[in-house]
């Protein structure tokens, strides 16, 4: 295992393609349901407590060597609202051809094969974690930071928040991503006995109704 390979992976300038996207900030800002740091910290907690901790599970069962197939069909599962699925699906299309051109790997080309259309990205995080020699519980904290991560970035261009306050906010909630990290893999752990059902599957309904609404925007500083 290579703990600088995680670097490389959660690093932010690693060409996923993740800048584009805002996690949902966006819409929240023009909402005005996050205004200020405190209102951002809360957004990213509750992000935080659902999709990231739905992300990480799926990551981290891809990391152990699950079925990517099986697993993005779970993944479809977890999201209803077509908007994100396509997000999901656009994301991974990025993640993968950057992460077949970093580790290349049969496992990464197959999956190319096997799902022209994207897999869903925290899936395909897995599979790229797991070429870069990566565990489950690494991928994990990937996705769970990640989930925090864009948002909090994002809304320092939104909002013109102080970077310096955006960065003490992650800070604060590391213990909590660290906890997310560690029941998702717990989860992934469990697949083989107790099959898919044993990964999280939290839902963040606002989150899927401003995603529909932010696709149909004419005009948006980023693609979600």
């Amino acid at each position: 295992m290579s703990r600088a390979a995680l670097l490389v992976l959660a690093d932010g300038r690693f060409p996923a393609g993740g800048y584009a996207h805002s996690g949902g900030i966006e819409a929240a800002v023009a909402s005005g349901g996050v205004h200020d740091t405190r209102s951002l910290e809360a957004f990213c907690r509750g992000r935080l407590h659902t999709a990231g901790l739905t992300a990480a599970g799926l990551a981290a069962a891809a990391a152990d060597g699950h079925d990517p197939a099986e697993l993005d069909e779970a993944a479809d599962a977890r999201t209803p609202l077509p908007a994100l699925r396509h997000i999901a699906r656009r994301l991974g299309r990025q993640i993968l051809r950057a992460a077949r051109a970093t580790w290349p790997s049969p496992a990464l080309d197959r999956l190319a094969a096997d799902r022209p259309q994207g897999a869903h990205q925290p899936v395909v995080l897995g599979v790229a974690a797991r070429a870069a020699g990566l565990s489950p519980s690494d991928t994990a904290h990937c996705a769970a930071y990640e989930s925090v991560g864009g948002p909090a970035t994002a809304a320092v261009r939104l909002l013109s928040l102080d970077p310096f306050d955006a960065t003490a906010l992650l800070a604060r909630i590391a213990p909590e991503i660290d906890d997310v990290a560690a029941t998702a893999t717990a989860a992934a752990a469990r697949v083989p006995t107790e099959g898919l059902g044993a990964l999280p599957c939290a839902s963040a309904p606002l989150l899927d109704i401003t995603a529909e609404q932010h696709a149909a925007w004419t005009v948006r500083l980023f693609a979600s």
